[in-house]
């Protein structure tokens, strides 16, 4: 099920809204409606709603500014951006490699807070314009809103320096020790090892200040260190498998011997004897010794039941010219970067253009257990 709304393409990135914002979305703009009726009821509520409608929508597209500063940054220095998705806490940009050094992980991570503090400055800047001095009341609605934005943009831009990976201040972090200790796998640990202490506060003040009286603010407060600490631990068994799977490549983990199925097979026979019987999860597709494509249990879910008498492997089989494929140079990391972007569980690998193998996340899985098993 998709968790989030396709809202369009900035630049080639596409911008997505995760069902979380938009209940946020909505507590934003309640509370706006809330904040300037009770300091200019004066205004009416026609425009104190308006007001509020408008800062929000703005207050939206400054985050997409920000995680565009990202992404365009990243792409600067080639790193491929996928999307950007709004959600709860904000926003997040799908970066699909690491940075290769530490500088281009600094101003990866730092660029986010600057533009929300220029986006914050320029905010008080067009509210000074229109007759504003810092301290004072706001005497128009568009005034207002400008301070308000202002505001809100260099408490953002504050906020995501806090030293709590994989938050902007922690990849800066994570980029000042990478630069130090010359190990990006070390740095990546140390940044979220601190990320989870940081968390831990955020949690324990959150939670003792509701008791003594502050409310929703406190368990706010609360729930934004239990999503640091989520973070901050994937990030480091990010950091513990990519070490595990240091110097291997997809020739060591790969398999050669890849189960070949008949296109003019129907689906039911597929199911019955390959999937169910056999095991497979993984099936090449070949008729007189030429590959035609890829068939896996996914591609059968895509087809009704009931067609699956009636339906044959050529019906639902992926054409192999359009595969996401490997190389069995290619190290296991890319190779799982690969899938992640591809959203599939098994690539071929080729090798001058030739089918030597498959490498799967089962096969991958498999060898991290053994890992475990062994203590190693």
């Amino acid at each position: 099920m998709r968790t989030h709304i396709k809202f369009g393409k900035i630049l080639g990135i596409e911008i997505g809204i995760h069902y979380s914002w938009l209940i946020i979305a909505v507590l934003i703009t309640l509370s706006l409606g809330g904040y300037f009726g009770q300091s200019h009821p004066e205004w009416g509520d026609g425009v104190i709603w308006a007001m509020a409608v408008g800062s929000a929508v703005m207050f939206f597209a400054a985050i997409v500014i920000h995680e565009m500063s990202h992404a365009l940054v990243a792409r600067a220095y080639d790193i491929p951006v996928k999307s950007i998705t709004l959600f709860a806490l904000g926003g997040v940009a799908q970066i699909e490699k690491d940075a290769e050094t530490a500088k281009t992980e600094f101003w990866i991570g730092i660029v986010g807070p600057i533009t929300s503090a220029v986006i914050g400055g320029l905010c008080l800047a067009a509210a000074y314009l229109l007759g504003w001095t810092f301290g004072a009341d706001t005497s128009t609605p568009l005034m207002a809103v400008f301070v308000w934005l202002g505001y809100i943009n260099i408490a953002l831009a504050v906020f995501n320096m806090v030293p709590g990976f994989p938050m902007d201040g922690g990849r800066v972090m994570r980029a000042a020790i990478w630069a130090f200790v010359k190990d990006r796998e070390r740095a990546t640990k140390a940044a979220s090892l601190i990320g989870q202490t940081i968390a831990f506060g955020f949690i324990i003040f959150g939670i003792i200040a509701f008791f003594r009286g502050s409310g929703i603010g406190g368990l706010w407060i609360a729930f934004i260190g239990w999503f640091l600490l989520t973070s901050a631990r994937a990030s480091y068994a990010q950091s513990e498998m990519t070490q595990a799977f240091a110097g291997l490549k997809v020739r060591d983990l790969m398999t050669t011997e890849c189960a070949r199925v008949d296109p003019r097979t129907n689906l039911q026979s597929l199911v019955d004897d390959n999937i169910l019987k056999a095991g497979g999860r993984c099936f090449l597709v070949e008729e007189n010794g030429e590959l035609l494509g890829l068939v896996t249990p996914a591609d059968v879910r895509s087809v009704e039941r009931t067609m699956w008498p009636m339906k044959t492997v050529d019906d639902v089989m992926r054409p192999f010219e359009k595969l996401h494929t490997a190389s069995p140079e290619a190290t296991i990391v890319e190779a799982l970067e690969t899938m992640g972007r591809a959203d599939v569980n098994q690539l071929p690998v080729l090798e001058g253009g030739r089918l030597v193998g498959m490498i799967s996340r089962d096969r991958i899985l498999n060898y991290l257990v053994a890992r475990k098993e062994l203590d190693m």
